[in-house]
């Protein structure tokens, strides 16, 4: 971090192509990471390794899982902290609220039909609301992270214009409003307040961006520094684990508490918001050169498909037992020495197929859409179009050049 600035690509973080010569190895290595955390994470729960907290005793095994769950827990935030930092600095572009959006609906529907219709699809009733979750899968939150994203990007020409022109002042005090009524209050309260949607939606979206552009306009000194980060990482995961636990124990000796047993995992908790910083901080720090690098740029910008394909309804609660999770579930249930490290290594194993998968899936989509918009633009409507949301991308980009014109004369 140089002056809270990390140089880079200031373009958006959820891939869809290439990666350009500006894009930082390190912040795409720590996206590739996020997302094989998601993939953990539904491998755990969708698997069914994740035991039932109000069970009187927990094994080894069960423990681990769950300890492994909070590890990962921050990578719903990490993914969302690099999209503001990056955004944050970006002008609107019609162009890509289009790619964006024709992406997530040629999975939706593609990848719903087939599991669908191959019956590979479980515990999901194909009826007419799950025609038109495919159908409309931003509206009717088919990916709810999706979701949040692309209503988020609508919001980037008023609260990206917004966030520049603020002072540090006006910013922190804007954010610390927004992270006391969605995190701080939340965490701190014996109770479940109606409103809290555990941080699956826009609101806890626009928090976390708006902390992730004060760090990009004004540096947060703390996380400049490697120890720090490794604590607030390590620690806040730890904490985590014993705040979950001990949610676990009250509830086993009073019988209260059950509902929020599971508070401390939740996205809009303190302890996974610090601790996604805490991670941001320590890949923030390393370098990556080199033919790493050039790999890690390449293959960055399509893990935003591992998510699209893993998580589509016709495959959400399928793919878990093709990579064996029925067989780690069994090991736990057994118990023994052995029962640990299947559970590690099938978790491994399993979100690196995901991955590796959904990259290769990803890339193919990405040349199909290429190759059907080189076909289109033959048609004189279709040329028409792409050249009217161009106008529209250099008029936004146009207010962003003025806006760095007038920074530059005050």
């Amino acid at each position: 971090m140089r002056n809270g600035i990390i140089e880079g690509n200031a373009g958006d973080t959820s891939g869809g192509g290439p990666a350009g010569p500006k894009r930082m190895a390190n912040l795409e290595l720590l996206r590739c990471a996020a997302m094989m955390m998601v993939v953990v994470l539904h491998y755990l729960g969708k698997g069914g390794l994740l035991a039932d907290l109000t069970k009187e005793h927990l094994s080894g095994a069960e423990l681990t899982a769950w300890l492994l769950e909070c590890f990962c827990a921050v990578a719903v935030n990490v993914y969302m902290i690099l999209s503001g930092y990056f955004l944050c600095m970006s002008s609107f572009k019609l162009s890509r609220l289009i790619q964006l959006y024709l992406q997530v609906w040629g999975y939706s529907v593609f990848f719903g039909l087939i599991g669908a219709l191959s019956g590979v699809m479980v515990e999901t009733d194909f009826d007419t609301h799950y025609l038109l979750t495919l159908l409309f899968p931003v509206s009717m939150e088919h990916y709810w992270f999706m979701t949040a994203y692309v209503y988020l990007y609508l919001l980037l020409p008023f609260v990206g214009m917004a966030v520049r022109r603020m002072t540090k002042r006006q910013l922190q005090i804007a954010l610390l409003i927004l992270l006391f009524a969605f995190c701080i209050l939340k965490s701190v309260l014996p109770l479940r307040l109606e409103m809290d949607k555990e941080g699956y939606d826009c609101l806890w979206y626009l928090s976390v961006f708006l902390s992730a552009a004060y760090v990009r306009r004004f540096g947060f000194p703390f996380l400049e520094k490697k120890r720090n980060c490794r604590m607030l990482y390590a620690g806040g995961c730890l904490l985590i684990f014993a705040g979950t636990m001990a949610l676990r124990e009250i509830y086993l000796h009073t019988g209260s508490l059950e509902r929020m047993i599971r508070m401390c995992l939740e996205y809009n908790h303190v302890l996974p918001f610090a601790a996604a910083w805490g991670l941001f901080g320590i890949f923030a720090g390393i370098r990556v050169k080199g033919k790493a690098a050039e790999i890690v740029n390449r293959i960055a910008p399509y893990s935003l498909g591992v998510y699209l394909l893993h998580e589509n309804l016709g495959l959400r609660y399928t793919w878990q037992n093709w990579l064996g999770a029925g067989r780690v579930s069994d090991a736990m249930e057994r118990g023994g020495a052995g029962a640990v490290g299947m559970l590690l290594l099938g978790t491994a194993a399993a979100a690196a197929a995901v991955f590796v998968c959904g990259i290769l899936v990803d890339m193919a989509r990405r040349g199909i859409y290429s190759l059907f918009h080189k076909m289109l633009l033959h048609i004189k409507p279709y040329r028409g179009l792409v050249q009217g949301i161009e106008s529209a991308d250099r008029l936004f980009a146009g207010e962003k050049r003025a806006e760095n014109a007038q920074e530059e004369h005050s």
